[in-house]
């Protein structure tokens, strides 16, 4: 997810400097380079994403020179490479696409081994804790777009690599999250990273901050901002209050809080363009979590907690994320059977659906939304305390997501889609006050509920167009919006319980998601198919947020 060439090649990372260390985990100490290493400029790294294959050469050969000089091979027992260039290595060698240079630096890590430097080995086995490394080869990410992706961002993100299951998306997503953070706008770029580590913490994600923390500091931001909120000017900090209603319950954005920070007695002010872009800036970063959590993003090789010197030890090494499919499951065989049952009931419902002719009247259209808005499905789970790197960027750690409707008690209006919409509504003002981004945004949301195989689990030729809609109207309902045309009986039909738990628990709280929730639903379905939901909840969640905030903006320009 790094915004830039230089921004993927300058993530620094903790450690220490004593043999036998741990994993880059979040230790006090910064590891301090001594003159005597070597270090490889993020320049000639750069260089290695030139769209020129003899400029990528070079840069590949000067990358080996300069590693074989550090390990001074002419001087037994004097090699010194800097944990930084270690950890670029490291990071080329796991995922970059290109084959020549993940080659060479696997090649290269392995000759400084020898030389007896310490080099640090990747604590996952690959981008996701849910999906095995070989379901992500077998189902063939799109290497074109993993390459397109390489030579314009500088690396493959486990993030990409993940989206790449489903290509026409990932080209919009990163369309769009390049406008976001890199082309002009009315925020400075290391402004625009600071927010999104900001709104990232809300949801205690780690691996998000670490991305943004990083394009921070290739954009110039000082590094004492990243140690608390406090570091940071007046103005970013007044966005708090705004940051964690998007996170946890947007619908209780009012015309107020746009009023205390816009209007002309508001200190410090924004301008109505700024905070557009820092609004869109905080819901994408959040629904960027709910993706991360929901599936089981692992940490970046070069990442606190992504790598580690230890050697491993059999209860260390890597393992396959545990799954109903795995043959080691327990009743396995009856799993996989009523597995394949509920895909053929979950096809007969959407048929019928398809094929429903009866008209309800809008009293049992609105009694039917009620019924799936206050629905108790379960979502707690006890997590341990998130790292220092994220709470130090919390105000409010305790606010979090609550129903929009807690059985027996009042809740707010809901919000109607008839009477405030994306279309109609939210597309045109962004576009207005950040010209391009309504554009942006509203063909991400175009390509996620357009996007189908004509597949579902083990079947071809199927119409999925009900079951991607009962999702993304079920999103909304979790947030309190209803459309007027829409059958929310068919969200029940649709949508088994273990789903509604994944969905709820991704979108509302998706720092509980665990590999139990995830291997819950749609035990006979394709992790490509799994992720396609992802995709759905994310954006879903995104316009929501939008919505309710662009209408508060909306009724604050009145």
């Amino acid at each position: 997810m790094a915004s830039n060439a230089a921004a993927g090649f300058t993530c620094k990372a903790n450690g220490d400097n004593k043999p036998g260390r741990g994993s880059g985990s979040g230790s006090s100490s910064r590891r301090q380079q001594s003159e005597s290493e070597s270090d490889v400029g993020p320049k000639s790294l750069a260089r290695l994403c030139s769209r020129d294959e003899e400029e990528r050469a070079a840069a590949l050969e000067e990358l080996n020179q300069a590693v074989l000089a550090g390990l001074k091979l002419d001087r037994p027992g004097s090699a010194r490479l800097s944990e930084q260039t270690l950890l670029q290595l490291l990071r080329l060698s796991r995922s970059c696409p290109l084959g020549e240079v993940r080659e060479r630096a696997t090649e290269l890590l392995r000759t400084a081994q020898e030389q007896g430097v310490e080099v640090p080995r990747a604590l996952a086995s690959g981008p996701s804790a849910f999906i095995p490394a070989k379901e992500m080869l077998k189902n063939g990410p799109d290497q074109d777009i993993l390459i397109e992706s390489f030579l314009s961002l500088g690396r493959v993100d486990h993030i990409t690599m993940v989206m790449a299951l489903h290509p026409a998306y990932l080209s919009c997503f990163l369309r769009t999250q390049h406008a976001l953070l890199e082309m002009d706008g009315p925020l400075p770029r290391h402004w625009r990273h600071y927010i999104a580590l900001m709104a990232a913490a809300r949801h205690h994600c780690s691996y998000v901050v670490q991305q943004h923390s990083a394009g921070f500091l290739e954009a110039g931001g000082e590094e004492s901002w990243l140690s608390g909120l406090e570091h940071a000017p007046t103005k970013l900090r007044s966005l708090q209050t705004l940051n964690k209603l998007l996170a946890h319950r947007p619908w209780l954005i009012t015309q107020q809080h746009i009023q205390e920070l816009v209007c002309p007695g508001a200190d410090p002010r924004w301008s109505l363009a700024e905070l557009i872009h820092a609004v869109v800036l905080m819901a994408h970063a959040h629904s960027l979590c709910s993706f991360v959590w929901g599936c089981g993003l692992n940490p970046e090789p070069d990442h606190v907690g992504g790598y580690t010197y230890q050697l491993p030890s059999p209860s260390h090494l890597p393992r396959s994320p545990h799954s109903p499919h795995s043959p080691a499951h327990e009743d396995g065989r009856q799993e996989l059977v009523d597995g394949a049952m509920e895909v053929e009931v979950l096809m007969q419902r959407m048929v019928e659906l398809q094929q429903q002719e009866e008209e309800c009247t809008q009293e049992e259209m609105v009694t039917r939304f009620e019924r799936e808005r206050s629905e108790s499905i379960p979502t707690a789970v006890v997590r341990g305390a998130p790292p220092d790197l994220v709470l130090r960027l919390v105000e409010e750690p305790e606010f979090r997501y609550e129903d929009f409707a807690p059985r027996g008690e009042q809740s707010p209006p809901t919000m109607r889609a008839q009477d405030y919409s994306w279309e109609d509504h939210g597309f045109s003002l962004v576009n207005r006050l950040l010209p391009d981004m309504g554009q942006h945004l509203d063909e991400k949301f175009q390509v996620v509920s357009n996007l189908t195989y004509h597949r579902m689990a083990m079947h071809e030729d199927v119409d999925t167009h009900t079951l991607r809609k009962a999702l993304w109207n079920y999103i909304h309902c979790l947030y309190g919006i209803r459309y007027d045309d829409y059958d929310y009986g068919s969200v029940n039909v649709l949508l088994e319980r273990s789903l509604k738990v994944f969905v709820k628990t991704m979108a509302c709280h998706p720092e509980q998601t665990t590999a139990r929730v995830y291997h819950a639903f749609w035990r006979h379905f394709r992790h490509s198919e799994k992720v396609h939901a992802n995709l759905i909840v994310m954006e879903a969640r995104l316009q929501a947020a939008l919505l309710y905030t662009l209408r508060a903006i909306t009724h604050y320009m009145r």
